[in-house]
């Protein structure tokens, strides 16, 4: 039995003021490309579907699309939970009616306790989903005393391990914080100050454990308890993440395999670090130049218009960093070093706009409105 894991899909998501959709539909394409090459028995996506609980309509559309093609034309059954990031009623809207075109959308604790069962050649295989929720949620809906994410989540899975069968493999889809994971900068927090945390031990008695929320694939605890990673980078410290998907096999004995699949964004996201000639220079041959970038240069005197420089040959510079002009210089003291050399810095600017140097006569000038400004 095979199926697909993935999570943190973000449709509609911008970034520094950039869509990503274009992007985001290039990447579901490849999923779809792989289904066909690929059977598999189902594809799960563990939360966080779109970037906000009102998405926008572009979004939806492409979900609708995507949907159709997939429970549609290829008649492979989906199954969603509700992440942090997404609204559970909203998202779960017309559920009922979905189930029999494959779509199964898993957002209320009823439904939790109802898996959706996928006959297969080692035998049925039940997939229950745990919406994201928090303790509060936990605690209204039970009338039980539930104050962290670790209870909430240790008394969910006793219930569902109650709905149990005995001649059926057992997957588990949930959206959450597994404690000792690695975060990364895109994630929105789910609380303040580590009590979001949940422990892996009250997954062990499923036969795989497909989760949402953290954006680096990775696995805790156990093998066959997994973060399958974000659909795509959605942060510069996601540069060196692989992203992708996670192809799971199960046998008669439970979890056998984990596999990832690679998705491949039309542009990267990178760090690019030097001096603005030398990046320049290399841009102007980097095959990967409408990559999405953040540009550190390490100049120390002032550029004039250097945005402008560098999307000349990276049109795709989003963010602009600036360390050079503070190499060697405690934090405290940068602004007493920029002080002091202001005139220095203007003889920066000045050759930069005029492609000329600063007469005496001119420097004199700009020393003498320097003080004036300076005594006022």
């Amino acid at each position: 039995m095979k199926f697909l894991h993935t999570s943190d899909w973000h449709l509609g998501r911008q970034f520094h003021n950039v869509s990503l959709l274009e992007d985001q539909k290039v990447v579901l394409e490849q999923i779809i490309d792989y289904i066909k090459e690929n059977p598999v028995d189902a594809l799960v996506i563990a939360g966080d579907i779109y970037d906000r609980s009102v998405p926008p309509t572009a979004a939806i559309e492409v979900l609708n699309q995507f949907v159709t093609r997939v429970c549609g034309d290829i008649q492979l059954p989906i199954i969603i939970i509700p992440g942090n990031h997404d609204g559970a009623e909203r998202l779960g809207f017309g559920a009922e009616q979905m189930k029999s075109s494959g779509l199964h959308i898993v957002s209320n604790f009823t439904d939790m306790l109802q898996p959706v069962v996928i006959e297969s050649d080692i035998g049925p295989v039940s997939f229950y989903g745990m919406p994201y929720n928090d303790p509060e949620l936990v605690r209204h809906h039970y009338k039980q005393a539930v104050s962290t994410y670790d209870q909430a989540h240790e008394l969910l899975c006793e219930h569902i391990k109650q709905s149990f069968k005995p001649d059926s493999k057992n997957v588990l889809l949930s959206h959450c914080f597994v404690d000792g994971a690695i975060e990364s900068e895109s994630e929105r927090p789910l609380s303040i100050g580590g009590s979001d945390r949940v422990s892996h031990e009250h997954f062990v008695d499923f036969d795989y454990v497909a989760l949402g929320h953290l954006h680096q694939p990775q696995k805790k605890g156990h093998e066959y308890i997994r973060y399958s990673g974000s659909l795509m980078k959605y942060s510069f410290s996601e540069q060196h993440q692989k992203k992708g998907m996670t192809l799971v096999e199960l046998d008669a004995d439970g979890f056998k395999s984990a596999t990832h699949i690679d998705l491949v964004a039309p542009h990267q996201m990178r760090i690019i670090e030097g001096e603005l000639e030398q990046i320049i220079a290399n841009g102007k041959s980097d095959p990967q130049s409408d990559d999405y970038l953040l540009v550190r240069l390490m100049d120390k005197h002032a550029i004039l218009n250097p945005m402008e420089k560098l999307r000349a040959v990276y049109p795709n510079v989003l963010h602009l960093e600036k360390p050079g002009m503070l190499v060697g210089v405690e934090q405290q003291m940068a602004a007493a070093k920029l002080a002091r050399s202001e005139v220095d810095m203007f003889r920066d600017f000045f050759a930069e706009a005029q492609d000329s140097e600063l007469s005496s006569q001119q420097e004199q000038a700009i020393t003498d409105i320097i003080k004036q400004l300076n005594q006022q």
